[in-house]
Formats: structure tokens, sequence, C-alpha cells
């Protein structure tokens, strides 16, 4: 099994600012550091995702699919109600909104998590409430805090327990996304230092 980062990028190129590439995104977070991304662009054909993959593992990123697998892909990220494939090979995670689905994942069979809303986030205005940093405590899976994490709330969320961050709008909308994942594998590094 490939190991965890304490960092994920979802993509979603609708956020991007406006002239900028997804592509062009991915490689200045993989020169910052980011080693994995979750690919979404569920709007895009099977093929096109394929492609995208493809170029975003010539980047030096490890590519996890949304909703299923993908040629290229070395993970799958699947939503809520989806139901473990075992005969999937690599990483596999589940989409979660409160820790007795983070349980059921394990059971399943799940390498890791996300759950959410961690905090207010502007990607889903009005999506939540916010779980907190309580919903993260002694949880049986690698759980990544996703929604409404920035650099300044992500050393927190390993604080309370997530494994890492899953991040999506913070570096999708940001002017110069390269340094928004800096910022965040600073504040992680500097919550395993005190952690």
């Amino acid at each position: 099994m490939n190991t965890l980062p304490r960092l994920l990028v979802l993509t979603d190129r609708s956020q991007l600012r406006l002239g900028r590439g997804l592509l062009p995104t991915l490689a200045e977070c993989a020169e910052a550091g980011l080693t994995h991304v979750v690919l979404r662009e569920l709007d895009e054909p099977a093929e096109q995702r394929a492609r995208l993959a493809s170029a975003a593992t010539e980047l030096g990123l490890v590519v996890i699919a949304a909703h299923g697998p993908l040629s290229g892909a070395a993970g799958v990220q699947l939503p809520a109600s989806a139901s473990c494939n075992t005969s999937f090979v690599g990483l596999l995670g589940r989409s979660c909104h409160s820790a007795t689905e983070v349980a059921t994942a394990a059971e399943e069979g799940f390498d890791y998590a996300m759950l959410s809303p961690y905090a207010l986030t502007e990607s889903k205005p009005g999506y939540g409430p916010p779980l907190g940093p309580d919903a993260f405590a002694d949880l049986p899976l690698p759980t990544y805090a996703l929604g409404g994490i920035t650099p300044d709330n992500a050393a927190a969320a390993v604080a309370a327990g997530a494994h890492g961050v899953a991040v999506m709008g913070a570096v999708m909308r940001a002017d110069e996304p390269g340094q928004v994942v800096r910022d965040l594998l600073a504040a992680l590094a500097s919550a395993e230092v005190t952690g």
C-alpha cells in the first residue's frame, strides 16, 4: 500500500482564477512539495480524465481518482454511499460525514477516509454545520479533515486527531497555489513537531 501523505489536494478547475489552467496549477503545487492529488473534474469524459491523470503523474504526483477507478490512477476516493471494492489494488478512500461513517469505512476495508466539513467552507456555502475538532478524536482509520481547511487551521486539525488535511478551495482559488501548498506543508510539519 502507498504511504499516506499529510496533505491531499482535490482538483476543481471551475474554481481556478481566470486564465489559470489545471495542469500548470498542479505543476506549481508539485514543485512546492505536493505529492498526492485527488482528481475530480467529474464533468469530463473518462478518456479526458485519464489524460489528466497521466499528465499529473508525469508531474510526479500520485493521482487518486474521485468516484471510481481511472486508468493511470494509483487510488480511488469514493463517495459516502459507495461500497468497498476489494478487487481494486491501490489506495482506497471514502468521503464521510460522521465518526460512525468513518468506523464503517474501516470495517469495510478502506485505507483512509475524508471527514467533512471540518470548518465553514467557501466551496460549499451553507454546507455543514462544521464538525469541529472533536469529531477527529480516536478514529479507527487515517482520516483527513476536509472543508474550510487553510494554512491557518491545518495544524489544529492534525492536533485534533486528523491524519492530515484535504484541501480544494484554498489551493484552487489561490493567486499562488504553490505558496498555499508550501504554507500548508509548513503548518503540517509544525504540527508533527509539536504533536
